[in-house]
């Protein structure tokens, strides 16, 4: 019985899509699951250890060169200050870096993580990441969709082992503060990058495993993840559901619900499994078609 596993953002995303709920009235309600794109993403691949490691897993995807160190994430990122503290607003792919921009903000910063011991690096203009020696211990990093919108003092890596990385965090934006690639950016409306957010800590797997045949995803994580994993991989476009082998269990990686979309995915799939990032989860099989009587 051949399943899609949907892979979907923040159900509130989806307040105004009554054809969803529709769909969702019908399916089964399965219980939530912890809050994050990343606990969806290890419902779909196992992964030794009990995180994500995200730095290394992207760093040898797209540079191949993760060997045996620690990655950390060091992701661009907009802090606004406000009267009672400050607060994150936006990370990595959210501020749309070029990579000439990304290269004149890492410049000054450079020196301050090499003589820190962990030379910072540029894996794509929105990830960037700290290479450290294998075994280095590292304090518990919160990842950024749990700290957007919140104040930083609550997410910042607390206790003796976290002073370091405040004090990094401190001095990066400092030097960032007054950058002349983020004057540039305000004159064009756009988020300065006044800040580094570290997460996604780890060494590249021995391993990851996957039920899957098939993932259809824009998101290196979600590419790196298939490509460790032996998954064959593809890029979305509008007819690729259509042009899978029918048997085949899959992943979609979504931020959008079009109409008809369940139509489509029940007359090739036995069973679709609905992951949102806020936790909820659902399955909507191919015989639920005929619940028409369920309320939204």
């Amino acid at each position: 019985m051949s399943s899609l596993y949907l892979l979907l953002p923040s159900l509130a995303r989806f307040d105004d899509a009554p054809r969803l709920k529709g769909w969702l009235a019908r399916g089964d309600r399965l219980p939530d699951a912890p809050r994050g794109r990343e606990t969806a993403l290890r419902e779909a691949f196992q992964v030794p250890g009990t995180a994500l490691p995200v730095a290394a897993l992207l760093r040898e995807h797209l540079a191949h060169d993760a060997g045996e160190n620690i990655w950390l994430c060091a992701d661009p990122a907009y802090v606004r200050v406000e009267a009672n503290g400050a607060r994150l607003l936006a990370c990595g792919g959210e501020l749309q870096l070029t990579g000439e921009e990304a290269e004149s903000l890492a410049r000054p910063l450079r020196p301050l993580f090499g003589d820190a011991g962990a030379p910072l690096e540029i894996t794509s203009p929105v990830n960037w990441a700290l290479r450290l020696p294998p075994g280095a211990q590292l304090p518990v990093f919160v990842p950024p969709h749990q700290a957007l919108g919140t104040h930083l003092l609550e997410h910042l890596p607390q206790g003796n082992g976290g002073r370091r990385w405040r004090a990094l965090f401190n001095e990066a934006q400092i030097l960032l503060h007054s950058h002349p690639v983020n004057a540039a950016r305000r004159e064009r409306g756009l988020m300065p990058v006044n800040a580094l957010w570290f997460w996604g800590a780890g060494a590249s797997p021995m391993w990851v495993k996957s039920p899957l045949k098939l993932v259809i995803s824009g998101d290196p994580l979600v590419q790196a993840l298939a490509s460790r994993a032996g998954v064959s991989s593809a890029a979305p476009a509008p007819d690729i559901l259509d042009s899978i082998e029918s048997g085949t269990d899959a992943l979609l990686d979504s931020d959008r619900i079009e109409d008809g979309l369940f139509e489509r995915i029940l007359k090739r799939f036995a069973v679709a499994h609905l992951a949102f990032a806020s936790g909820e989860r659902f399955r909507i099989k191919r015989r639920h078609r005929w619940r028409v009587w369920r309320k939204v």
